[in-house]
């Protein structure tokens, strides 16, 4: 296995206002009105699994999966801040942000830097669809000329039953996903932001 980057805070400086001691992240997330309730009674969130079954309905069992996942390898990451099972999404430029839909808000949210564990969105798409997470596109050419050498055109196949005759090519995988951790966003637009609590202190602005 490649040894282990380290993900700097300086390698996100340009996702915090500048002045603030500890740093902030602005962020958006949508919510539903249950939250807001919760927030408004209890002073805080904490993603609950009923509202990941309520929300995706027959594929919750994948999120569920892929959540907790996530979890467990952000404790190593940021071990002060994750408290709960499942991650709470904020997008960090207004202008990428989940639009409003019908029995959702938006919450505009000011979140101490220390809370926050920030990935890049496109490397969270290929974690979630099962694929390899390059370093850059050489390591991707690399990775996929090794693939077809094996004749394998859909690299997705490593995950499931079948990965089990290709046990480096599917170690090398899962490995990759590291990096979902180790390497900042590769555009600020690109930028996640994932907290375990979202408190009503940190709210700024809430969009009925």
């Amino acid at each position: 296995m490649e040894e282990k980057e380290t993900l700097r805070w300086d390698c996100l400086l340009r996702f915090y206002e500048k002045g603030e001691t500890m740093g902030y992240l602005i962020g958006w997330t949508r919510q539903t009105a249950e939250v807001l309730k919760e927030l408004e009674t209890t002073g805080e969130y904490r993603v609950k699994e009923e509202y990941i079954r309520k929300k995706n309905g027959d594929i919750a069992g994948y999120y569920l999966e892929l959540y907790r996942w996530y979890t467990e390898k952000s404790r190593a990451y940021l071990p002060a801040a994750v408290e709960g099972e499942f991650p709470i999404w904020f997008s960090l430029n207004s202008d990428y942000r989940l639009q409003k839909t019908e029995g959702t808000v938006i919450i505009r949210a000011r979140i101490p830097g220390e809370m926050a564990l920030v990935i890049d969105a496109g490397r969270w798409d290929s974690r979630g669809n099962h694929m390899y997470i390059c370093k850059n596109a050489k390591d991707r050419a690399d990775f996929e000329k090794l693939l077809n050498t094996y004749g394998i055109y859909d690299e997705t196949i490593l995950v499931d039953r079948k990965g089990i005759f290709y046990p480096m090519l599917r170690k090398r995988m899962m490995e990759s996903w590291e990096r979902l951790f180790t390497m900042p966003p590769d555009r600020p637009e690109n930028g996640y932001a994932t907290t375990w609590v979202l408190k009503q202190e940190w709210i700024e602005e809430i969009i009925l």
